[in-house]
């Protein structure tokens, strides 16, 4: 890419950005549009705009957002949140700090040196531009330069060390605060036990339970729910809460038609053949409360079967102490590990139910079967991302489909396409893999939402890494340097090595593309603007169905978070071979910083609360993208045949040293609760009933169903099978 099309690139990039902040500002300052760009205060009972829309101005929404503490995080979206901020602000301190010495040494040295001419240098497409001139390509070999480039190496290290102690114990602190609260949480009384064994002789699965863990915790046990296969109960719930959503529907339909037409109103129909489309037509109104009075018994008739006879080999076990239910969970209780297995429990919100009864070795054999299917997803992936990676370049688009040759070589079509095609190609091809990374964690046999998107969102790193930036550095390069390889095999390594400042400004417009587009659009919420008013005025009728139009989700960290530890594994690998991307990084997680702060405050709605668990797993993988550009630099130092190479060694023996060091300082909390948080006085006593009843699932609840016939129809599983 030449110099034309970069400018061209962020230029335009930019005034896509400052035209969707003006969208935002002038559409957030219209009350009809309050349920988009303020649903999270709305949902809280809050006013939307504090002082009134029309006090509002462009950067109102900075202001309040880059004024907001991290405890109004904390109260508005919870601490996961607050810890993605953590995270945001660790990555811009360590850009931040890095840039400070590298960008007024390194520019200077690369741009003064005059050994590399023109022509002679593997650059931004084999052509020598006034970018390459300020990047370490332009270094000749066994150059003294090469020194602060090196030292550089060293100081974006140190920093981030540095960064990262700081920020794990801040995680740590606000984990602890959030636990030790005198709040009462319900899942602080509660554990998750699996792998129960096969009932003895006599007894029920309940009792069996019961009688377990009250010898071993006589004083604290409160008591246990058996977990039950709800597959056919929930089936019909849902059909139940489908035909009540039809007959809300058909009655708003018709108080409508009594205020636009004949004041007696017209009564909606259906015909009741597929999808409404054939068949008997009916009454809506009569049809769906005759659907409703035949589903209820049929369900409370399935519900009291599922509790007696579709019980499992798990269970949720409460305690009125959460210092007991802490030990428990971190507790060995059996001699055989696939035998009464224990962990925390999650939140009631955050239950898959379906996964509680799959057995220990099922679930090793389910992981390592994900594995490895992620692993061949990532190897089949590699192969059209190389591919995109080549193809999307103007060179090789001109040889593989001759007949464009006159199009692209028009100099306005040309700067367009070389300053988009290749970014806009690779994130779309991405989009279309987070769906299926979350089903196969959850096909792991993950008991909790929250596990199962830290699960996605490793997975996705680490493809995100492979695919995205080794896929298009070794794809590009390869394609172009095939044939030289295929001669000469053992200069593939110095080849390769010589190719990475060859994609530094593919890189470099990709994050610029990242964080004006696609910030924009995060702040301008134009598409869920669009889809809401478009159902609202067509399909809405009943303010349940606006609702759920408008509905915003959660951040959704399996995606956002391996997005941004790309662009921190892409920044941080060029930070030395092309200073000049820093400045981008920095942009990237300070206007990030910003705008996500806005949409934490005002937009999102958190769906689970883990308290932070997601940071070790932040932290892992901003270290393995450290050991990642160390390994980078290590070897493209030794294509330019630089004599003391070797320095870097002891640099990435300490980013393992560092990795080991934090993970047995502070990993353990995080996976399991320290007692003396827990041990923590609340400020009332805990309703054990309504903890308990907050893990019911909502196709077993029933008001005919009190708390006392739950717990007997769980007792009451046939005895005369037992005993015959």
């Amino acid at each position: 890419m030449d110099l034309t099309s970069f400018v061209t690139s962020l230029t335009t990039s930019f005034l896509i950005f400052v035209v969707l902040m003006l969208l935002f500002t002038w559409l957030s300052g219209r009350p009809g549009n309050k349920f988009i760009y303020y649903p999270n205060r709305i949902l809280k009972g809050f006013d939307p705009v504090e002082g009134g829309y029309a006090s509002r101005n462009p950067l109102s929404w900075a202001h309040e957002a880059f004024s907001s503490t991290e405890q109004d995080i904390i109260a508005i979206s919870g601490v996961d949140t607050a810890v993605y901020f953590v995270f945001l602000s660790t990555v811009l301190g360590i850009l931040v700090f890095s840039g400070v010495l590298l960008l007024p040494v390194l520019l200077p040295v690369a741009a003064t040196d005059k050994s590399v001419k023109t022509g002679n240098s593997t650059t931004s497409n084999n052509t020598f531009n006034d970018l390459d001139k300020l990047a370490m390509g332009n270094i000749g070999e066994k150059s003294h330069r090469l020194w602060a480039f090196l030292i550089g190496t060293y100081w974006v290290s140190f920093v981030t060390y540095y960064m990262l102690w700081k920020a794990y114990e801040h995680v740590s602190e606000l984990r602890a605060n959030a636990l030790e609260s005198p709040e009462v949480k319900p899942e602080q009384f509660a554990i998750l036990v699996r792998d129960i064994p096969d009932l003895p002789e006599g007894q029920t699965r309940k009792e069996q339970i019961d009688s377990y863990f009250k010898s071993i915790y006589p004083e604290t046990f409160y008591r246990s729910m058996v977990v039950t296969d709800n597959k056919v109960v929930n089936k019909i719930y849902e059909e139940l809460e489908g035909y009540k959503k039809k007959l809300a529907r058909a009655e708003a339909i018709y108080a409508d038609s009594k205020s636009t037409s004949k004041p007696e109103g017209t009564r909606p129909t259906n015909k009741t053949g597929l999808l409404g489309l054939v068949g008997e037509k009916v009454d809506s109104i009569d049809y769906y409360n005759e659907k409703i009075n035949e589903i209820i018994p049929k369900w409370e008739a399935e519900q009291k079967a599922t509790l007696r006879e579709k019980q499992q080999g798990a269970a949720i076990v409460f305690f009125t102490s959460r210092v007991t239910a802490a030990s428990a969970a971190q507790s060995l209780h059996a001699q055989m590990v696939d035998s009464w297995t224990v962990i925390d429990a999650p939140e009631p919100r955050q239950l898959i139910w379906p996964n509680f009864s799959l057995k220990f070795f099922n679930r090793q054999i389910r992981q390592k079967v994900v594995y490895l299917i992620v692993a061949l997803t990532i190897f089949f992936y590699m192969i059209p991302i190389g591919f995109i990676s080549a193809f999307t370049t103007l060179e090789n688009l001109k040889k593989l489909l001759p007949f464009l040759k006159s199009i692209i070589n028009q100099p306005e079509i040309r700067t367009i396409l070389e300053a988009y095609l290749p970014q806009i190609a690779l994130i779309v091809f991405l989009a279309m893999l987070p769906k299926f990374l979350l089903f196969l964690s959850k096909s792991e046999g993950i008991p909790s939402k929250s596990h199962i998107e830290r699960a996605a969102s490793g997975k996705y790193f680490y493809f995100s890494v492979l695919n995205v930036f080794i896929g298009v550095t070794v794809g590009g390069t390869l394609f172009t340097t095939f044939k030289t390889i295929q001669k000469t095999p053992d200069s593939a390594i110095t080849i390769l090595a010589n190719g990475l400042p060859a994609n530094a400004t593919f890189f470099l417009t990709y994050v610029a593309l990242k964080f004006f587009v696609g910030y924009g659009l995060e702040l301008s919420r134009i598409v869920p603007l669009i889809i809401f008013h478009l159902k609202k005025k067509y399909l809405c009728k009943t303010e349940a169905e606006v609702k759920e139009a408008w509905f915003p989700g959660d951040l959704s960290y399996a995606t956002k978070v391996p997005g941004d530890m790309l662009i921190v594994t892409i920044v941080l690998c060029y930070s030395i071979i092309a200073p000049l991307i820093i400045p981008f990084g920095v942009a990237y997680f300070g206007l990030g910083w910003l705008i996500q702060r806005n949409q934490a405050l005002k937009v999102y709605v958190p769906s689970y609360e883990s308290y932070g668990r997601m940071w070790p797993h932040m932290q892992a993988r901003i270290l393995a993208s450290l050991v990642l550009y160390q390994l980078t630099m290590f070897g493209y130092f030794g294509a330019k045949k630089f004599p003391y190479t070797v320095i870097l060694i002891p640099v990435i023996v300490f980013s393992l040293v560092f990795a080991y060091v934090c993970k047995r300082k502070f990993y353990r909390f995080f996976q399991d609760t320290a007692l003396e948080v827990a041990a923590e006085e609340l400020k009332e006593t805990p309703d054990m009933e309504q903890i308990f009843r907050s893990y019911i699932p909502p196709s077993l609840r029933n008001q005919k169903i009190d708390d006392d016939q739950f717990e007997d129809a769980l007792s009451q599983v046939s005895r005369r099978a037992s005993l015959v």
